[in-house]
């Protein structure tokens, strides 16, 4: 049995709006070929870059998630951003979850797209002093200044598929085919909940 504290937990946050097979590729990816002991998908109920308006409901989103990632025993859905302030900054979640289970280390799962704006995020210092960051790297992104960090660990290899959950909502509410983008429960759930039926104004 390992140690408390190489007992790695990534963190993979997301709107999860909804939750389709690109995150879970990534997810597991980071959950069984690397050396995190499990990855907790966090559904943030808002997201301080994001509007909220175009956002399911929080429960919605993590029934979705649930669903979706089924029996996988390295995968977990964590709604520990539902009651935390909003908006749902990082910083703030890390330190929380940190205060809550000391026996874990947690490890925080990002896009390459995201390391170069890292910078702007709240208090990202601390997060760079007292978290390590795992980076699946993107094709023609730079990863910017941060990418030597020694906190910072870049994953090359990840598989990747260029699916996005606005595409999802956009072809549901105009009655499109979305079999093979979603886990066969998340489509069907969509499709007997009628979620995102009536997403057809732009966003």
């Amino acid at each position: 049995m390992s140690t408390s504290k190489n007992a790695k937990v990534g963190l993979f946050f997301g709107s999860f709006n909804p939750v389709h097979i690109g995150h879970l590729i990534i997810a597991n990816y980071m959950a069984t070929q690397t050396d995190l002991k499990e990855v907790w998908l966090v559904v943030s109920p808002q997201n301080p870059l994001k509007q909220k308006q175009s956002l399911a409901r929080d429960q919605d989103r993590l029934h979705l998630v649930r669903i979706a990632i089924d029996d996988n025993l390295k995968l977990r859905a964590s709604d520990i951003e539902f009651s935390l302030p909003q908006p749902s900054y990082t910083i703030d979640t890390l330190t929380y979850l940190r205060e809550r289970h000391p026996e874990k280390q947690f490890v925080l799962i990002m896009g390459g797209d995201n390391l170069p704006t890292l910078t702007k995020w709240k208090n990202y210092e601390l997060i760079l002093r007292d978290f390590e960051l795992y980076v699946y790297n993107r094709p023609g992104y730079d990863l910017g200044e941060l990418e030597n960090h020694p906190q910072v660990r870049v994953f090359d290899k990840v598989p990747q598929m260029q699916i996005s959950a606005s595409y999802i909502r956009e072809s549901i509410a105009n009655g499109l085919p979305i079999q093979y983008l979603v886990t066969e429960p998340v489509l069907k759930y969509l499709e007997s909940s009628g979620l995102y039926k009536n997403n057809r104004k732009k966003e």
